[in-house]
């Protein structure tokens, strides 16, 4: 009779969790609108392919050998050239940010070349960028080479060790950036609604006094953690479930494991983002607050400290060590995995196991703050 009556106050508070939902605009701009959005800005906004970079290419020797590289780098998907005979000409254009670098080609680059020397040329890249003008350098310098072998292989030069190279890249073939930022961005936005949907509800029945109205019914913490949960655990799915077909069917991103094991690992993971939510509604009681404090302590540390686009390894030792303590690193790390690789059950396992136990306490933190006292 006892666990019939639990079942009954649950079954209740679940009902009614669903109807709030049904009349809070806000709650299905948060789980359906804002995902849409983050994922549509995540998917065409954000890229880290340097496509197209702008540079200025110095003609300062006018031979073929130097028309034929000139050729190769103008063709080249990777920049957008301008050409002129004097660098002079670039000067204003790289100072104004117009401009990437500037590629020189001697006056003196055909006479090495008549020696059967290497003929140098001057890479001049805009170091305000640093990322950006690397990717300077190392494309022209591949394309420089790229084009002495060529040269090498159309002159019939004999002596030179000249090897055919096929490279092969494993797990994102097409290199592209969106594949694996997308399934990285969908961590940082079911960290945003998962934290958010409680966070700002929970908070609102405490502002708006039906917090009090349940803490002086029969219903237990246990019961009350839990029929918070279910209802915005369900819409937390539907979101992931909308976000993952977006991704999969409109941006292409391919997904070579399993959707139950997706389904799996992201049921963990809105169950620790949940957690937080309700745990910071618990100790703020206020909507102002609550958003605040999610977006500190749940998006930020999710997008800067997730490995979603800073890589981990180059972070400082004592900020590597806190990386530990933010579910979305493991979760970005299982999405990844699951959309390029497949089922690693060796990375999955591990992460699954530490989000579960974040969310455990995160849960048990709640449980012991949350009293049946109004003070």
């Amino acid at each position: 009779m006892h666990n019939k009556e639990r079942f009954r106050r649950v079954k209740a508070l679940i009902i009614k969790e669903f109807f709030q939902i049904i009349r809070d605009p806000s709650s299905i701009l948060i789980s359906l609108v804002l995902p849409l959005v983050l994922l549509f800005i995540y998917g065409f906004g954000v890229s880290l392919d340097a496509n197209h970079l702008r540079i200025g290419l110095v003609l300062e020797d006018t031979s073929p050998d130097v028309q034929s590289f000139a050729t190769s780098l103008t063709n080249s998907p990777y920049f957008e050239v301008t050409v002129a005979r004097d660098r002079r000409a670039f000067h204003k254009d790289i100072v104004s940010g117009h401009i990437r670098g500037i590629v020189i080609v001697p006056a003196y680059f055909s006479a090495f070349r008549k020696r059967n020397v290497t003929a140098p040329i001057q890479v001049i890249a805009d170091g305000s960028e640093p990322n950006t003008a690397n990717f300077v350098q190392n494309y022209v310098r591949a394309a420089f080479q790229n084009w002495l072998q060529q040269e090498a292989i159309s002159s019939g030069l004999k002596g030179l060790p000249l090897i055919n190279i096929q490279s092969r890249f494993w797990y994102n073939e097409e290199l592209e950036s969106r594949n694996f930022l997308i399934p990285g961005s969908l961590a940082i936005i079911m960290t945003l609604i998962g934290t958010l949907l409680t966070a700002l509800v929970v908070a609102r029945e405490w502002e708006r006094g039906t917090m009090e109205a349940m803490m002086s019914t029969p219903v237990t913490i246990v019961e009350l953690l839990v029929g918070k949960l279910i209802p915005y655990f369900l819409l937390g799915l539907f979101s992931m479930t909308l976000c993952v077909f977006i991704s999969v069917f409109f941006y292409e991103v391919p997904f070579r494991g399993s959707y139950f094991v997706l389904g799996a690992v992201s049921s963990v993971f809105l169950f620790t983002a949940l957690g937080l939510g309700l745990l910071i509604s618990t100790l703020a009681k206020n909507q102002f607050v609550a958003a605040q404090v999610s977006l500190v302590t749940a998006f930020l540390p999710a997008f800067i400290l997730s490995g979603f686009i800073f890589e981990i390894s180059s972070m400082p030792i004592p900020i590597q060590l806190l990386t530990y303590c933010i579910p979305a690193r493991y979760f970005v790390s299982a999405l990844q995995t699951l959309f390029l690789v497949g089922n690693v059950w060796q990375l999955l396992l591990i992460d699954t196991l530490v989000m579960l136990t974040i969310g455990l306490l995160f849960f048990t933190i709640t449980a012991s703050k949350t009293v049946k006292r109004l003070d």
